[in-house]
């Protein structure tokens, strides 16, 4: 696996890293995005991505996003069809919502595989966990990627099944808006989040289109709906043969990439500030100016569930 030295805050993929965390910043959070080049074997990814995920928390990150199929990389789409989990189970979600709670960090595994409605697909699926553990929000990819450039052809439809639902979830560090690689294409799906403050786009570019797309079409989403945008990749060369872009990086509403690393195994990471966010929008309140409407499939607006405290009976409940 590749690894590169970081620029600016980047953390080091080297094993024993130290990382420095920043001095506070008022209205600020720090925010991770995790760049990997996955493999076919899902035990090997789990334990690169939990080396990585220590690594972002060491840099001082409240929230972490992992890239697209992080857990899988596979030689053939059967594969990954024969890796897929049932929702609430299996090896990858309990990884998952492990490392949420041991961490007390908000983690959105930027895609698993899990069931369809037939048997030899998948949903391309980006949970969210909250600190406790607890998976809050799902959001399975719309988009479905296809190229074919002569020599160099993907289909994902022969693989995944589509969603149909756009989800943004509440969250204590602004609303997020989820997303999955081509989505980032379709700015109209942005349009149709409510107010959203951070943009999730966990990609496996390729290298073809990425060079020639990603960062443009990163800095764009986040320009035109003036909010932060994490975008973790899937960056290097794979066993199967396929190379992906990487270029991870974190952009801020006005468009300036805050921090990225363009290739191999390892860790960006950025703060956020909403009152920085407030003035930009103050200042430019481009999103009140829209004048066509954009016409919304579903949206899910997730909020977490809390627990309700149990009173103890009063006197006159007791028998």
């Amino acid at each position: 696996m590749t690894t590169r030295k970081p620029a600016k805050t980047t953390v080091a993929p080297s094993k024993g890293a130290q990382v420095r965390k920043p001095a506070p910043q008022p209205g600020a959070v720090r925010v991770a995005a995790i760049q990997m080049a996955s493999g076919p074997s899902v035990p090997a990814n789990l334990a690169e991505a939990e080396r990585l995920i220590e690594l972002a928390v060491q840099g001082g990150a409240r929230l972490i996003a992992l890239p697209e199929f992080f857990c899988i990389m596979a030689m053939k789409d059967s594969y990954v069809v024969k890796a897929r989990e049932a929702e609430g189970g299996g090896p990858v979600q309990t990884f998952l919502a492990r490392m949420a709670k041991k961490h007390k960090i908000w983690l959105i595994g930027g895609s698993v595989p899990l069931e369809a409605s037939v048997p030899n697909k998948v949903r391309n699926s980006c949970l969210v966990y909250d600190e406790r553990g607890k998976q809050i929000a799902r959001y399975d990819k719309i988009h479905l990627f296809g190229l074919d450039l002569g020599n160099e052809r993907y289909q994902e439809a022969k693989l995944i099944e589509p969603g149909d639902k756009v989800v943004v979830v509440n969250s204590p560090f602004g609303r997020i808006g989820l997303s999955v690689c081509y989505d980032l294409r379709f700015p109209e799906l942005y349009r149709a989040m409510p107010d959203v403050d951070i943009i999730v786009v966990p990609s496996a570019f390729t290298a073809t289109t990425g060079r020639a797309h990603f960062e443009t079409l990163v800095r764009a989403r986040a320009i035109e709906n003036l909010a932060y945008v994490i975008a973790p990749a899937q960056g290097g060369y794979h066993l199967s043969g396929r190379e992906t872009h990487g270029d991870s990086m974190i952009v801020d509403p006005w468009g300036v990439v805050l921090d990225r690393l363009p290739r191999g195994s390892g860790v960006v990471i950025a703060n956020i500030n909403s009152a920085y966010q407030a003035s930009l929008r103050k200042s430019l309140p481009a999103l009140q100016h829209r004048f066509i409407p954009c016409k919304q499939i579903q949206v899910d607006v997730v909020e977490r569930r809390t627990v309700a405290k149990r009173e103890p009976p009063s006197k006159q409940d007791k028998p």
